[in-house]
Parts: structure tokens; sequence; C-alpha cells
């Protein structure tokens, strides 16, 4: 890593002459502020899920419209992400995490206190500002001031971060709608939130160079339509599917037919202007998303592997819940504790992980880890309405091992291949491939599950026998996806160590 400097006044960290392998303590300081900052605000993204029943019951509302407070934080995050690239080069780092905790933090603060559902949706709309921006900034911010030895173990904390805090995010819900009210799961992240923003509008440096290119406004309206279109387009796949008996079932079935058309004709069209345009501006290095990092093989091919992955895993743990509670009949805390182990696994073994890869690269980690989250995919297509509720668990905590092998090598292999004034939108490109692919997995695995239970009942079957019938299908589909991943796990490679600022062959 180059030797830092802080310019007079500013408190900037800027690169100096002298290289060193060394992280400064200023800069590990800063790595786990935005660690905790990160874990806090995507805990908050997957606590909804298990509080819609609630929350239909307390607020009044349909099940559309409670649904819409997850849409509206994956269509916020979907809009946000692809921008964070340009961002992160046209704001200093501590410019970027102010206003990603004070969003953040509003946001909670306004759900918190919401009297109706309106408020809560803007509320909503409000946090996933702040976290879209989260996880860019910690990844450029990790890249850019880490030695190129270190990198694995300290992606491996940040893989510790997108598995953990997902997975304990229903566990600690379920608890909190068991024993108190829907609001307490703001309440608790509230303080959370603030204290972060406190601590790292003390302790945050600028780490890096800014830029001053202007920003293109025809590129934000594109890219909101183009992502923004293609995540809702998709989160109308299950309405689409579904079977209405009644008048107003069969209209609520087409209305969302005809949105899906509609949200994935207009995402599709925007998003090939948007490409259209950034290949234009990238040549000025004008880009609002330089699309320039996908010259890198590697660091495509580490992108497709893990758009793949995030298409099986999030549609997977999205079902899983649901076979648990709808199938085996255990309650949404017990539903938490089954995903626990999983997630305790994920956690700690982040670091060694990441070592792992600092020592021996890629394939001794992803080669075992993508074999065995597609194994336990299938054994997941043997379950039915008589399977034991600890075997899901063994199941989900060894799919859980096989993922935690796979995406810390995927993140920091990916980044790596690329020069550094493209990690900002490399970490864009990540974060933007993680939703997109996560909100295509959610909305295809909930479509057949949805499809198959109402084919089922309306067959005559048991309400179990449906739902299992529903999950098997899903569980099978998500196997069958994985199966490619098995080709890609030996072609992705661990770039070469290189000295930090030096210029990164494509």
């Amino acid at each position: 890593m180059a030797a830092t400097e802080t310019s007079p006044g500013t408190g900037s960290i800027r690169a100096a002459a002298a290289p060193s392998m060394k992280l400064a303590p200023e800069e590990s300081r800063v790595i786990w502020l935005l660690l905790a900052a990160a874990f806090v605000a995507i805990l908050n993204e997957t606590t909804m899920g298990v509080a819609i029943p609630h929350l239909i019951d307390d607020l009044g509302i349909t099940a559309l419209q409670a649904q819409w407070l997850t849409t509206a934080f994956m269509l916020t995050m979907a809009v946000v992400i692809p921008i964070t690239g340009f961002l992160l080069r046209r704001f200093t780092t501590r410019q970027m995490y102010i206003a990603a905790m004070s969003l953040f933090s509003l946001g909670t603060l306004i759900a918190l206190v919401s009297p109706g559902y309106p408020l809560l949706l803007v509320a909503r709309v409000v946090q996933a500002s702040g976290t879209a921006i989260m996880m860019p900034l910690l990844m450029t911010t990790l890249m850019t001031v880490v030695p190129p030895n270190q990198r694995g173990r300290m992606m491996g904390r940040v893989s510790v971060v997108i598995s953990l805090a997902p997975a304990i995010g229903p566990t600690l819900s379920g608890f909190l709608l068991d024993t108190l009210s829907w609001r307490w799961i703001f309440g608790i992240v509230l303080p959370i939130a603030l204290l972060a923003l406190a601590i790292g509008a003390r302790w945050i440096h600028n780490l890096g160079e800014t830029t001053k290119a202007p920003i293109d406004v025809p590129s934000i309206v594109l890219s909101a339509f183009g992502f923004g279109g293609i995540v809702y387009g998709l989160s109308q796949i299950g309405g689409a599917a579904a079977h209405g008996g009644t008048a107003a079932e069969a209209a609520a079935t087409s209305v969302a037919t005809v949105s899906l058309i509609v949200a994935l004709s207009v995402g599709v069209v925007a998003l090939g202007l948007f490409v259209w345009r950034q290949l234009r501006l990238q040549k000025n290095d004008d880009a609002l998303l330089d699309l320039r990092v996908f010259t890198s093989a590697n660091f495509s091919l580490a992108i497709g592997q893990m758009g793949v992955l995030s298409i099986a895993f999030f549609g997977v743990i999205t079902v899983i819940p649901l076979y648990l509670q709808g199938v085996l009949g255990v309650s949404a805390f017990q539903t938490g504790l089954v995903a626990l182990p999983g997630a305790l696994i994920m956690g700690l073994t982040g670091p060694i992980i990441g070592r792992i890869y600092d020592r021996w690269g890629t394939r001794v980690l992803l080669v075992p880890g993508t074999f065995i989250a597609s194994g336990l995919l299938w054994v997941l297509t043997t379950f039915d309405e008589n399977t034991s509720v600890w075997m899901v668990a063994i199941a989900q905590t060894a799919l859980s091992l096989g993922l935690a092998l796979s995406f810390t090598p995927l993140f920091t292999a990916s980044l790596a291949s690329l020069q550094p004034k493209f990690y900002s939108y490399g970490s864009a490109v990540v974060g933007t491939v993680q939703q997109v692919a996560g909100a295509a997995g959610i909305a295809l695995m909930i479509a057949i599950l949805s499809a198959v239970e109402a084919a089922q009942l309306d067959a005559g079957a048991a309400p179990d026998v449906a739902g299992a019938a529903g999950a098997h299908a899903a569980f099978l589909v998500a196997a069958i996806v994985s199966l490619p991943l098995l080709v890609g796990a030996f072609l992705i490679r661990k770039p070469a160590d290189q000295p930090m600022g030096a210029p990164m062959g494509h």
C-alpha cells in the first residue's frame, strides 16, 4: 500500500510515493467503522419480511400494500447503487459516510414515529437511500487503502456483514414481534445508527482523491428507469403468476401481468440507452457508471458467478421461511433460529476464508464452496411436509458454509482485477448485480412456489402438501440455476498482487 499523508487543513489521506504493506491505524479505524455501519444498515433491510403479517393487522392494510414496504426498499436500492460509482469519486469519504448514515438514521426515525402506512413507506425509501451508499462506500474504501496481501482477510469481514446481517435480521425481528411490537425493529436500530453517525463524523478522514466531473442528469434518469423498471417488473412476477378464483383476484392478476410487461419493457429500453450513453461518456471519463470495468475478463467472470449465486441464494433464503412456517408450522422466532447457525458459520469463517484467499487464491475456496452450495440445493429438493425442522437447520447451515467459501473470493478477485481508478465503479457494479440478481431470484422462486401451490390446492391437495410441492419446485429451479457455477469456479483466478496505485492490466 502507498504510504499516506494528510493534506493540510483537509484531513484527507493522500497517496505518497513510498510503498507500504501495512494498514495505517486511522485507515483501520475507518474500515471498522464502515463495517459496523454497513452491518446495521443491512440488518435493517431484512427485518420487514417477518413483520408483514403484523403490519397488515396493526395498520389495517392489504398484503399488497405491506409488500411494498419491501419492494420500495429494493427499488430505491436499485436506483441509487448504480449512481454511487460516480458519487464516490465526486465527493469525499467523509461526506458520503455522513450522507449515508444521516439518510439511514432519518428514515429509521420516521419509521419509528410514523402514524400510518404512507409515512412508513416514505421512511423505507429514505432508509434505502442511505443503505445503498454504504456497501459501495465500504468496498471502495477497502480496495483503496488495504494492501493487496491483506485484502482477502478484510473482504472476509465484508462477507460477515453481507451474510450475517441478513440472517440475524429475521431472528431479531421475530423475537421483537413475539415480545414487543414492530416499532421496536426501528427503535433498537435508531440509537445504534445515531452513534455510528456521531463517531464517523468525528473519526472518518477523506481517503483518496476526488474529481470535479459534472454529473450527467440524463444518465441518472435512464439509470432510474432502467434498473428501477427491471426490479419493479421482477417484483410483479408473483402477482402475475397467481391463480385467482374470484373476480377480484383475477383482476389483480391481470393488473400484475400488465405491470410486469410494461415495467420490464421500459426497464430494458432505458437500460440499453443507459449503456449506450455510458459508452460515449466514458471516453472523456465523464460516465456515471464506467463500463470499462467489464474489459477485465476476470472481473466479468466473477460478476457473472456472483449474479448466478445471488439468484439462487436470495431466492432460497426467501422460500425457506415460507416453507418452515407454511408447511412445517413453526413460529416466526423459530424460523429465525433455524437460520442462525448458518449465519454464525458465515460470520465466524469469513476472516479465516479471507486469509486462505490471501495465501492460496480463489480455487481452493471457490471450487469446494460452489460444489457444497449446489449440492445442498439439490438436498433441499428432497424435503416435503414430513421433513424434520432439524434437517432444514442442518441443510441451511451447510449451505451457508458453501456460500461463505464462495462470496469472499468473488468479491476480492472481482475488484482486485481492476485499475484503482475503477474501484468505485466496480463496487457499484457489484452492488447493482447483487440487487438485481437478488430481486430476480426472489421473484422467480416466489412465483414458482405460488403457482405450484395454487395448482395443488385446485387439485384438492391439503395445504401443507401443496406448500411442500411449491417449495420443492422452487428449490429444484434454484438447484438447476446453480449448475453453471460448478464450471465458473474453475475459471476465476486471483489477480497478481501489485503495489497500491499501480496500474492493473485488463
